[in-house]
């Protein structure tokens, strides 16, 4: 790819969905009868009530649409009527969920907020819903946070932009628009000293990853066949999953991980910012229909090697998690939540969760998803249609409750930003 077919530059959100994302839903559109103004008439925030404390809030998405929970009590606080497959990504800010809708990226708001405050902390609440912002995006596709930054990726045009996470509900936010130079289903993060790394591809295949500093590439690789997948780790160091072995960037430079198998797919990682290890998923059939791992890998970034480790039961792509100190987390398809310590590769505990399960024909149906906030697992059971709360440093269930039928999609909110 010739240099010239990558730009980077600052663009307001109106000028990205006119002039780069091309065509969609334009911002300040409301999105449903239920949307939340993302500003008043006089163009200043929503109206936010202090109160007491708040409690993390789960977000789902299901059949006919999205429900909040709150976590502790276990009520619904807001309903939303929305058709289709509706993903849901973290926003990055504490408050803020990114839906993947289609041709665009919507903001939804959970409605609470915790604001540090020298030896304490505010809490406040507002009115939860689907935000008036839609930010047109060809093929919606992944959204990566990091270091106060979200990176939204359209694979329809292969264009990546990027904002403060604390500015993304912001309508006169500044955007940073990255061109990959062609669609393809990719993904790009920025990094803490402005560092922008991004895959590189088509619509028939991708083995690239690049990596641009000051607008311009300073390294790239295309040793990352089926690229799919990144989690920053310590030290910034950044992985990304390939068809045989990982690739790592860290200290301004590629690695490559060999893989102890010729087809050796990593597609889905896990990253815990004080940590060197990553966790990913490990697919070792070319071509396979459907495959059910029970190896996952543990990516060493300093060495640039991985060990495998065998858990003894299926998982999916949304079964991965890094806990609080950062242990990687597992759900397994006997329903246990399996903790394993990335130093040693050893099984610590195996915590039963939820009802046993497989793997759905296709990824899109209801299937269990893990998400690590704050110290507790959250994990949806599409057998008995509940939420399940386990307490890490206890390694049991604490609550129990219910959710939607067709559950499929799950986010996570405390009010507070860099939760974990």
């Amino acid at each position: 790819m010739k240099k010239s077919q990558q730009r980077i530059r600052l663009a307001s959100v109106s000028a990205i969905l006119l002039a780069s994302l091309v065509g969609c839903a334009t911002v300040g559109a409301t999105q449903s009868p239920d949307a939340t103004p993302s500003t008043t008439a006089d163009g200043s925030a929503p109206t936010m009530t202090e109160v007491d404390s708040v409690g993390p809030r789960a977000l789902l998405a299901h059949d006919g649409g999205l429900t909040l929970l709150d976590t502790e009590s276990g009520d619904a606080v807001a309903t939303v009527d929305r058709p289709g497959f509706l993903r849901l990504n973290d926003a990055g800010d504490g408050r803020h969920i990114v839906i993947s809708d289609g041709d665009q990226f919507l903001i939804y708001d959970a409605g609470i907020l915790a604001e540090a405050h020298g030896d304490h902390a505010h809490y406040y609440e507002g009115i939860p819903g689907l935000t008036d912002i839609a930010i047109g995006a060809p093929k919606a596709g992944h959204v990566v946070t990091h270091d106060d930054h979200t990176t939204l990726f359209a694979d329809g045009t292969g264009i990546a932009v990027t904002v403060k996470s604390h500015d993304i509900a912001d309508r006169d936010a500044t955007f940073m628009e990255h061109d990959t130079g062609n669609a393809h289903h990719g993904v790009a993060v920025q990094l803490r000293d402005g560092t922008m790394l991004s895959t590189a591809g088509t619509s028939e295949g991708r083995t690239t990853v690049q990596a641009f500093r000051d607008h311009k590439m300073i390294a790239s690789t295309d040793a990352c066949p089926g690229v799919h997948g990144e989690a920053v780790a310590a030290d910034e160091a950044a992985v990304f999953g390939c068809e045989d072995g990982p690739v790592i960037w860290r200290d301004d430079a590629f690695h490559k991980v060999t893989a102890a198998d010729a087809y050796a797919r990593t597609g889905n990682v896990a990253a815990h910012p004080d940590s060197a290890v990553v966790l990913g998923d490990y697919k070792t059939i070319a071509g396979a229909e459907a495959e059910h791992p029970t190896r996952v890998v543990l990516i060493d970034t300093l060495t640039a090697s991985q060990t495998i480790v065998e858990l003894g039961s299926a998982y999916w792509f949304r079964s991965l998690a890094r806990g609080p100190e950062g242990e990687a987390l597992i759900l397994t398809g006997d329903g246990s939540l399996r903790i394993v310590d990335p130093v040693t590769a050893q099984q610590v505990a195996a915590v039963p969760a939820i009802s046993a399960w497989t793997e759905p024909e296709e990824w899109q149906q209801p299937g269990p998803v893990l998400k690590v906030v704050d110290g507790f697992a959250y994990l949806t059971d599409p057998a008995t249609d509940e939420l399940v709360v386990i307490d890490l440093e206890r390694q049991s269930v604490v609550e129990r409750w219910s959710i939607p039928a067709g559950t499929g999609e799950l986010a996570v909110v405390t009010g507070s930003a860099g939760e974990h």
